[in-house]
C-alpha cells in the first residue's frame, strides 16, 4: 500500500488509485488520482470499453511505503 498523501514532481497530492485485476487474479496499479470521483469515472469507462478485467477505485492509506 502508499502513503495517504502521495506526491508527484508537480507537488500534487494523489491518494486515491484505480486498480485492475486480470484474469489469473494478478493486480496492477492503472493510475492514481486527487479525487475519489476522478478515479470512479475512470474505472467506470475502462468498465464500459469493454476490458474483461476487474477495476475498482481505492484510497491509499497513511504509514505505507511506496
Amino acid at each position: 500500500m502508499l502513503g495517504r498523501d502521495v506526491m508527484t514532481d508537480s507537488g500534487a497530492v494523489l491518494p486515491w488509485l484505480v486498480i485492475r485485476q486480470d484474469d489469473n487474479g494478478n493486480r496492477y496499479r492503472v493510475g492514481r488520482y486527487a479525487t475519489q470521483d476522478e478515479a470512479q469515472k475512470i474505472a467506470d469507462g475502462l468498465d464500459r470499453n469493454g476490458h474483461k478485467q476487474l477495476y475498482w477505485v481505492e484510497r491509499t492509506t497513511r504509514g505505507a511505503h511506496p
